[in-house]
């Protein structure tokens, strides 16, 4: 008989464990993975180096950057936030840096410092860790008296527990088995991808990098907005729009732009089955009427220069030749034989390029999926269900995702946090 079982023995299972043992040590805790190892996701997470959250302070702000739970996961930002997890790792010998982007890594570079912490923290309060124990089932063991505490069923043997903590991320066969303790459950999707695209434009340029606005039309007026800058003559309305980063790959464009964009879609680009149109604005602090006055000026003060060999614009060689290629102005051209036509359709292609995303792959090692329990369904002072007594959850298994930089293990952390006040006094 345990007091607390925590089914998933990754990040968000370790963490919640370890603040409830903190709170209150006479209770008796265990651990259920799944698998052989443990911290699995946390080992390969931000590329084996464990981007354990961001560095953004602000409670109000830390939010925007969850498609999924910004509403929601304000008040517990104000119980448990960025501070207090670098205060957290660094209490335990594990410093941490902030690097250029905001992102947060620990000093060592390695995701082995922060399994190695949550590992010893269990050995140390006497968490019981149980792996290769899979659950087939939770239930109540009096369905007319919760408190008494669950049934939780795995292959191995039954146990029992007062309390039990969901935290196994994007889990099928937990989710229907919430669906019987009278749960729903938002059908998931991917949230993190990056977009598969091939186009001569960018086909022979891997591992080029620029800022750019990326944009999804939509024909109704309901717009998903992701930056405050957009182009004066756009007359259609941008269904998703994002502004940031933007690298050209093997198979098409990634980068933070990219995935901003697959993070707030991630519900309409699955509908669309991953084919659909992007247009992108290379120069993302320039209007097209502004674009195309320059060129000409251009045309006026260089007339006997080329213009595929003439980078006038902050944006990579390689990608320049190729847009003036694709304005049908061979290398041969010069500013002052340059006609009209050609100089509108360098333009169009700087700042209103089309490129048709056909797929969609796998951001890195980021398995971050889009639905989960309903929110509606959480009490979120407390983690517990509304709907089954004395059930909490922690991480993505309830229907929260973030963008890439550490987000996903914020909310994991606060999750946990505010689960083991919670439980800790029961």
């Amino acid at each position: 008989m345990f007091d607390v079982i925590i089914i998933g023995g990754g990040a968000a299972g370790f963490f919640t464990a370890i603040q409830i043992a903190e709170q209150n040590s006479d209770l008796k805790i265990a651990i259920l993975e799944r698998g052989k190892t443990v911290l699995a996701k946390v080992k390969v997470s931000g590329g084996g180096r464990c981007n354990v959250t961001h560095a953004e302070f602000n409670p109000s702000d830390l939010v925007l950057n969850y498609p999924r739970g910004e509403k929601e996961l304000l008040g517990p930002f104000h119980t448990f936030c960025t501070g207090d997890t670098m205060a957290f790792f660094e209490e335990r010998g594990v410093p941490l840096k902030i690097e250029e982007d905001g992102r947060i890594f620990p000093e060592s570079d390695s995701s082995q410092s922060i399994i190695d912490c949550f590992i010893s923290e269990t050995e140390r309060l006497g968490i019981k860790v149980m792996k290769l124990c899979p659950v087939s089932n939770v239930s109540y063991a009096d369905k007319d008296n919760p408190d008494i505490g669950f049934v939780v069923e795995t292959p191995k043997k039954e146990f029992k527990a007062k309390s039990v903590v969901l935290a196994t991320g994007s889990n099928p066969k937990i989710w229907n088995m919430l669906e019987g303790l009278g749960h729903t459950i938002v059908p998931p999707v991917p949230s993190l991808f990056t977009f598969n695209i091939k186009d001569d434009r960018i086909s022979a340029i891997p591992g080029v990098s620029t800022t750019a606005r990326v944009t999804v039309f939509a024909s109704k007026n309901n717009a998903t907005k992701l930056s405050s800058k957009i182009s004066t003559n756009v007359s259609k309305k941008p269904l998703l729009e994002a502004e940031g980063p933007l690298l050209i790959t093997h198979w098409g464009m990634s980068g933070p732009a990219i995935l901003k964009l697959s993070a707030w879609g991630a519900t309409l680009l699955h509908a669309k089955n991953y084919q659909f149109t992007i247009q992108v604005n290379w120069l993302p602090d320039m209007v097209p009427g502004a674009v195309l006055d320059y060129l000409y000026s251009v045309k006026e003060t260089d007339p006997k220069k080329t213009i595929l060999r003439t980078k006038i614009l902050d944006i990579p060689r390689r990608l320049w030749v190729n847009l003036v290629k694709a304005s049908d102005i061979d290398e041969t051209v010069k500013w002052a034989g340059a006609t009209k036509t050609q100089l509108q359709n360098l333009v169009d292609q700087l700042t209103e390029g089309e490129f048709s995303v056909n797929g969609k792959s796998t951001f890195k090692e980021e398995f971050v999926t889009a639905g989960g329990i309903d929110l509606k369904e959480v009490n979120f002072k407390t983690y517990e269900s509304k709907v089954a007594k004395n059930l909490f959850f922690a991480g993505e298994i309830i229907n929260v995702d973030a963008i890439t930089g550490g987000f996903n293990f914020q909310n994991a952390w606060t999750g946990g946090y505010i689960a083991a006040q919670a439980i800790s006094k029961l």
